[in-house]
């Protein structure tokens, strides 16, 4: 997916670094359901950057922090300049992803525990709030209008499958690659060191082990060879570049 084009689309209407920011959130979410990954709290991160879009479409400034619930219960019934796909559809689609967001654990610890189709209907949300705020746009055609959409709609491809005591990567890839992709579906959380030599059985164990041995060298991991690995802030960053390369 071209993020250029789609932040170009978004930025006619609103700055840059919002329409970058949402963009950039959009895409952890799908990341996230092509890895398999429970919960993270970008839903709130992406609903409260589209309170800030929507703040700023509406009155030309946005809010540092928003009230975000506040906001999205009472713009409905405000005589807002929006059209309503704006002020109705995605308000209240937003509001429905931040109550997942707060009620299923998605960031503190709830009655029920996230789960993929929790994290299947953020995506759609998230890709119709995205499409409609590009369908909205200023200064595209309707053929490039389509295209943008088009794109934004494609499903994400599982990269990552949960059999419970272990996970697969189900792309061919070299073991360090694997391993990445692997600790990222997990993050921020520590995987057993045979939990990951399991997962990656296709590879012979010494391999893994020796990959281990070398991320954690260049710290990308931080953990022992006896006991478990998670990726550090500097091997989360490498396993986000590297599963929106696998993902395009």
């Amino acid at each position: 997916m071209r993020r250029d084009k789609v932040v170009d689309a978004l930025s006619s209407t609103v700055p840059r670094p919002l329409a970058e920011d949402l963009f950039d959130e959009f895409l952890t979410i799908r990341q996230d359901v092509a890895t398999g990954t429970l919960g993270r709290s970008t839903p709130g991160k992406f609903v409260e950057t589209l309170v800030q879009v929507l703040q700023h479409v509406e009155t030309g400034t946005h809010e540092v922090r928003p009230d975000v619930d506040g906001y999205l219960r009472a713009l409905e019934s405000r005589n807002a300049p929006l059209p309503d796909g704006l002020k109705v559809c995605a308000a209240r689609i937003g509001r429905a992803m931040y109550t997942l967001r707060n009620k299923r654990s998605i960031v503190h610890k709830g009655e029920v525990d996230p789960n993929q189709y929790d994290l299947h209907f953020i995506l759609g949300a998230a890709q119709w709030v995205l499409a409609e705020l590009v369908r909205s746009a200023q200064g595209l055609t309707m053929e490039e209008s389509g295209k943008l959409v088009a794109q934004i709609q494609a499903p994400a491809g599982g990269l990552v499958e949960d059999f419970g005591q272990r996970r697969i990567v189900l792309l061919k890839l070299p073991v360090r690659k694997e391993i990445l992709v692997l600790l990222h579906s997990y993050y921020p959380d520590t995987v057993t060191t045979d939990r990951i030599v399991a997962s990656l059985d296709r590879h012979p164990a010494r391999s893994v082990r020796h990959r281990l041995a070398e991320l954690w060298k260049e710290k990308m991991i931080e953990g022992t060879g006896d006991t478990a690995y998670c990726l550090t802030q500097r091997g989360f960053q490498e396993a986000i570049s590297l599963v929106r390369r696998l993902m395009e």
